[in-house]
């Protein structure tokens, strides 16, 4: 995932009250929004407790942890803006300089602050013609409506606040939000939309939200421009549903599971987890022939099965793993190169972050994907392994350790063990129905927060902090973009692009072989430009239906499509794992992907084998039941 670039090079702030009041407001929003993720992670395992405790199902919990979830992302999406925290896909941003730099940052506040008015006035529209209640709190469903405007007023303070990148006035942010609120109301208001019927809807979606985001605008502020410009010429009410469709979305159980998951690998990494897996990855393999290069492999595996954030793994062991291996004598693009690589399979050994998402887009089961993603997973991390071995051979890499004796491993073993029986907890849990995915978030959150306070005890209460913090921002980042999804994705329903494109192909839907190595190709390009979150929000209302249709199961494609776009984080232009590892180590990008290349061509061989025998991935799911 990549971020947002506005604040890559210092502005003047206006100082004085203007500056006192974007932190205060900055540190308000963060202290109710990591609140509201705290209560909706309580009150899941509320409904837990009482459900399997107690044998007696409460009927309020799962609604209320819904609602304090959609004002957390609204809410937690303005305090993103203060902090240029928003993903964006940098294409050509990081290569201007002087006038046109910020000129290009100028016209992306002017876009965001467009849309930020749209949810304020489109949304306090929604909230004065809502007449229902909420069927378990009886609550005016106003008031869940009403997060939109108030995230989106929010976002409009901090925009019109915040220096912009390149300009010396410190007036220039207020001067670019100025001119995107009088453009959206000159789009809405002004001006005869009737022109925009001229070109087709489908189309004119696409092209606007495709050009915004390889402009450099905010995925999801690109998103809800592009639904806007293409609601026009529809008239007023199909704008108010742009909104609607966005919070309920978000008013999603399943959902949930991202900002539990996503807590819970934070945690992790403040309760000693990661040293105790190094340690116990190095009893393990640290004796083979380019033994740390293995050990790198298997502790990511061991991650991905307790994180599910591929980022956070990368950060993880490029801080902790990358100096240890220099020292043995590795270098530090091989070192990197590897990092990166192991960190995808936080994505392909479940709990995993893309998965959740893909099942959500999809509709697909997330317990039958976190089952079917066991074997790809365990194959991905075994390619890697063999290269990892081919080039300790080529390049004369030793034996970085003695072979640890049965007790040592034993101990090690002993020492992760709490660690390791989390990811047995979360798969066995869904599957035998003692909760479902995303309570098996929030059990997983309660798990990680006993195992550092109790278990390990080197969680301590600013580390805590720090975890909520970072899941927080992680959560909202990924999960505002969801949102904004919403609408495109109906829209494209509606004006029946998934069903062109499937006619398009028709003549290979009817060999799934050949269609499947076709998409292969396809998500491997879209993987070079865009980044996983984004390419799944917008591919996979338009790839499900065709893949369907060809008689392929969409749980086999979830992980054909995540373990694609996967490999988006290797290669350039965006590569973010890459300029992750690279920027912590300080070690020149261009090496850290020349000397990717061999992983990620192992990598795609394996994609192929997994794409190509269904069975890898549905064995397990046929074996189990879904």
């Amino acid at each position: 995932m990549t971020e947002s670039t506005l604040a890559s090079t210092p502005a003047p702030g206006l100082g004085g009250l203007p500056t006192r009041l974007a932190n205060w407001l900055d540190g308000l929003i963060e202290t109710v929004a990591a609140a509201l993720l705290v209560a909706a992670t309580a009150i899941t395992l509320v409904q837990v407790f009482f459900r399997y405790g107690l044998n007696h199902s409460l009927t309020w919990p799962e609604e209320m942890a819904r609602w304090a979830f959609v004002w957390l992302v609204f809410l937690g999406s303005a305090m993103l803006v203060r902090r240029s925290r928003h993903i964006a896909i940098d294409l050509f941003a990081g290569m201007l300089e002087g006038r046109v730099a910020a000129a290009h940052a100028f016209l992306v506040r002017v876009i965001m602050a467009c849309a930020a008015m749209l949810l304020v006035v489109i949304g306090l529209r929604l909230v004065s013609h809502s007449s229902y209640v909420s069927p378990a709190l009886g609550w005016p469903f106003l008031y869940l409506y009403l997060a939109a405007p108030v995230g989106g007023a929010l976002s409009l303070v901090f925009m019109a606040i915040e220096p912009l990148p390149g300009w010396r006035s410190a007036l220039a942010g207020l001067g670019a939000t100025v001119v995107g609120i009088a453009i959206f109301f000159g789009l809405a208001y002004g001006i005869d939309p009737s022109f925009l019927k001229l070109a087709d809807a489908g189309l004119l979606l696409l092209g606007v939200t495709l050009a915004l985001i390889l402009f450099g605008v905010p995925v999801a502020y690109s998103l809800i421009v592009g639904c806007f410009i293409a609601f026009l010429p529809n008239g007023p009410i199909m704008i108010v549903t742009l909104p609607q469709s966005m919070t309920s979305a978000l008013d999603s159980f399943l959902l949930l599971a991202i900002p539990f998951f996503t807590l819970a690998a934070a945690l992790m990494n403040v309760g000693g987890i990661t040293s105790r897996l190094i340690g116990f990855a190095s009893t393990l393999v640290g004796h083979l022939r380019g033994g740390l290069g293995h050990v790198n492999v298997l502790t990511n595996a061991l991650m991905g099965g307790v994180s599910g954030s591929s980022l956070g793994d990368a950060a993880a062991l490029a801080k902790t793993l990358i100096p240890e291996m220099e020292k043995r004598g590795y270098p530090k693009p091989f070192s990197c190169a590897l990092t990166s690589s192991g960190a995808i399979l936080a994505n392909m050994i479940p709990p995993s972050m893309g998965l959740i998402i893909y099942g959500a887009l999809a509709s697909a089961s997330v317990g039958a994907l976190f089952v079917a993603t066991i074997v790809p997973g365990i194959l991905m991390a075994v390619t890697l392994a063999l290269v990892v071995h081919l080039i300790s051979v080529r390049r004369g890499f030793g034996r970085d350790v003695p072979k640890a004796s049965g007790a040592e491993r034993l101990d090690s073993g002993l020492k992760a063990l709490p660690a390791l029986v989390l990811p047995v907890i979360i798969v066995g849990g869904i599957r035998f129905g003692v909760f479902t995915a995303t309570e098996a978030g929030a059990v997983a959150t309660l798990y990680a927060l006993l195992c550092g306070v109790l278990v390990y005890r080197t969680a301590k209460p600013a580390g805590l902090l720090r975890a909520l913090r970072e899941g927080l921002s992680d959560t909202v980042a990924v999960t505002v973009i969801i949102a904004a999804a919403s609408p495109f994705a109906w829209l494209m329903v509606v004006e029946q692009v998934p069903q062109e494109i499937a006619r398009a192909m028709g003549t290979l839907a009817t060999n799934w072989m050949l269609l499947i190595l076709v998409v292969n190709l396809f998500l491997i390009g879209v993987g070079l430009i865009m980044e996983m979150i984004a390419a799944m929000v917008i591919l996979v209302p338009i790839l499900v239906p065709l893949v369907k249709a060809a008689g392929i199961d969409p749980v086999h494609f979830g992980i054909i499509l995540v373990a694609n776009l996967c490999l988006g984080a290797l290669t350039p232009p965006l590569g973010i794992l890459v300029f992750t590892t690279a920027a912590v180590t300080k070690t020149p990008v261009v090496a850290v992907f020349r000397a990717a290349l061999p992983f990620i061509f192992g990598l795609i061989l394996t994609i192929v084998l997994i794409s190509l025998v269904p069975a890898l991935s549905l064995g397990l799911v046929n074996i189990l039941g879904n």
